[in-house]
């Protein structure tokens, strides 16, 4: 590939994806232009679906509610519920390199309702070790009324402190044939490490 400039690669862009059509690097040091824009002389969509959408206000199809399979007990009393963050994409094999967005979320950590934490004896900031029936892990916690009592979470975006490790691939969805790695029951203690 050999482009004088980034301009040249949005012209390309707009040559061959007919909803960039008519974005380019002139119209753009004017103000933001939304997708879809197909022509040169068109204001852009900044409300992709305001009057209408194309196959109808949308498609659900109705689920019968199924009890978490590593279901809370004594011995693992939460549950954890794995997810994303706004700073971090899948892995972090990308966004880990960016020093801003390390700066921010350096490394995993476990969210836990405040009643939970004060009931444990955990501290904002300290050491964690979260238990499952496969493995655990060592995180800060981060104390917060983002979760509900009984509630802990995990992002997933750390190779290091893999929150995955500590949930099941199995069973797998029935319709989507994706691994349950959404939720599991998990204990939460204090500790030195």
């Amino acid at each position: 590939m050999h482009y004088e400039n980034p301009a040249a690669i949005m012209e390309e862009i707009a040559r061959l994806t007919p909803i960039y059509g008519g974005i380019s690097y002139p119209r753009l040091e004017r103000g933001g232009i939304q997708w879809p824009c197909p022509t040169p002389d068109h204001p852009g969509t900044p409300f992709l679906h305001k009057d209408r959408f194309p196959r109808g206000k949308g498609k659900f199809h109705p689920v019968e509610h199924r009890e978490l399979v590593d279901a809370p007990d004594a011995q693992y009393p939460f549950i954890l519920t794995t997810g994303r963050i706004l700073w971090h994409y899948h892995t972090r094999t990308m966004t880990k390199r960016v020093e801003g967005l390390h700066t921010l979320v350096p490394e995993a950590y476990v969210e836990i309702n405040p009643a939970d934490a004060k009931a444990l004896g955990v501290k904002e900031g300290k050491k964690v070790r979260v238990s499952s029936r496969r493995a655990s892990l060592v995180l800060k916690a981060k104390i917060t009324e983002r979760v509900p009592r009984g509630i802990v979470f995990i992002p997933f975006h750390f190779g290091e402190t893999a929150a995955n490790m500590l949930t099941s691939a199995f069973p797998l969805d029935p319709w989507a044939k994706m691994p349950g790695l959404k939720a599991c029951a998990v204990r939460v203690e204090p500790t030195e490490e």
